[in-house]
């Protein structure tokens, strides 16, 4: 359905017209129909709504606003501008109200991770060390139980692939570093790891920090230059591939030649699978019917922000895993967030976070699906931990990665005695440059 004409500009104060310059706030007629979508409309104790909150602005009230609460309950989800007549982003604005909150007052520890993350280069402050040996014992672990001649290239030069690990999977859910690993070795990929600065989340975006989500992006770019990568993989969540996305193109525009060349997850797991360097096996997710999650990030807001989002490509992907996939209603650019967007996962919100996703419980359980699967981390945690939580017998399903899927599908063809002489070798040899000595498995 085509959407009505915007409505006529309007002069605002000057105050609101500096703080939220090019973001069409004058467009807005405060129609309500961004609060009608809004998820979290109807909040018990919540002091305003979206429409609310643009009335405001709108009659330059800014500082209320951006000291209340709701710029950070808010998940940037999307629905609101999606529905907007006027097409205004909505988001956006939230985010230029975060970037006005004092950094002592941002809540919970978004801040704390950001400056982590600048510090030390990942938002958890994992020691050098702790980081290389994790990734030694996990390499370990997974070469001993199915993938000989496995381990985790560190800073390997020329790589074909960049990637970035998340710090929560090094500090303590070290099961989901298996996943891309066991891809990495069944396509037998030329492939890294950074030693330094290799959180993959960007915080920066999180916390309403602009200039940390800047330098974020260009220390990948460093990164990938100073190793000669080929290709760096976006990594996986809003706060890593949008907000990456988005520090990626304004390093561009700072410097045209700061360009690298990026594949979305989701682009090259089909690129993998079609040309044939996967198999997979449907039969070992028979019985299951499976259904998939469009995260807000990788969908309505790269659709609106860079003119393309990923909704056919995560479907695809998994039809070649499954037999038995069902949609959940509404889907696409209109489905409902998990609830913990925006930050709001490590945010002291939970319960505001949970009503939100209440929607989210409802479209599982209407969908009859037994696997949930997600392509962001943020996503995974709220709907296998935090839902359930809060809608108690509610939540009779699983959570998996898309690229979990993909693993647990995976047909290996052996390595040869050759390849796998090789990786060890690499292995000892990287190790030992390192000081690190990797458990026995």
């Amino acid at each position: 359905m085509p959407r009505p004409p915007a409505m006529p500009p309007r002069d605002l104060p000057p105050g609101v017209t500096s703080a939220l310059a090019g973001l069409d706030l004058p467009a807005c007629a405060t129609c309500g129909a961004c609060a009608g979508d809004c998820p979290i409309t109807g909040l018990e104790g919540l002091e305003l709504d979206i429409r609310e909150v643009l009335r405001l602005l709108a009659t330059g009230q800014l500082d209320p606003v951006a000291e209340s609460r709701f710029p950070w309950i808010c998940t940037g989800c999307g629905r609101c501008s999606v529905n907007c007549p006027a097409d205004i982003d909505i988001v956006s604005i939230m985010d230029a109200l975060k970037a006005r909150r004092p950094r002592d007052k941002v809540p919970g520890t978004l801040h704390k991770g950001t400056i982590a993350t600048l510090e030390t280069g990942n938002c958890l402050a994992i020691p050098l060390d702790d980081y290389l040996q994790t990734l030694a014992d996990m390499g370990a672990e997974l070469a001993g139980e199915e993938c000989p001649g496995f381990y985790v290239p560190v800073d390997k030069p020329q790589a074909d692939i960049l990637f970035f690990p998340n710090s929560k999977e090094i500090f303590g859910d070290f099961d989901d570093l298996k996943w891309w690993w066991k891809i990495f070795y069944a396509a037998r990929e030329s492939w890294t790891v950074p030693a330094q600065n290799w959180e993959a989340v960007d915080w920066g975006l999180f916390a309403g920090n602009r200039a940390a989500s800047l330098e974020f992006a260009r220390r990948k770019i460093e990164i990938c230059r100073k190793l000669e990568a080929k290709t760096m993989i976006m990594p996986d969540g809003g706060g890593a591939s949008y907000g990456c996305r988005l520090g990626l193109k304004a390093c561009a525009a700072d410097d045209p030649a700061a360009g690298i060349d990026c594949v979305y997850l989701y682009t090259y797991l089909v690129n993998l699978i079609q040309s044939g360097r996967l198999t997979l096996d449907k039969s070992r997710n028979a019985g299951k019917t499976f259904t998939w999650h469009d995260s807000c990030k990788h969908g309505r807001e790269l659709e609106r922000h860079f003119g393309y989002g990923y909704y056919d490509e995560p479907r695809w992907i998994l039809s070649q895993c499954v037999d038995d996939l069902v949609e959940l209603k509404p889907t696409r650019g209109h489905n409902y967030c998990c609830g913990a967007g925006g930050g709001n996962w490590p945010l002291p919100f939970e319960a505001e976070s949970a009503w939100h996703g209440r929607f989210k419980v409802e479209q599982i359980r209407n969908s009859g699906a037994d696997v949930v699967v997600v392509g962001c981390s943020t996503c995974h945690d709220q709907i296998m931990k935090r839902l359930p939580k809060f809608y108690k017998g509610e939540c009779s399903y699983q959570v998996k990665f898309l690229w979990e899927v993909v693993a647990e599908s995976l047909v290996l063809t052996p390595w040869t005695g050759a390849e796998i002489a090789r990786g060890q070798a690499e292995a000892a040899a990287q190790w030992e440059r390192y000081g690190i000595e990797p458990d026995s498995f």
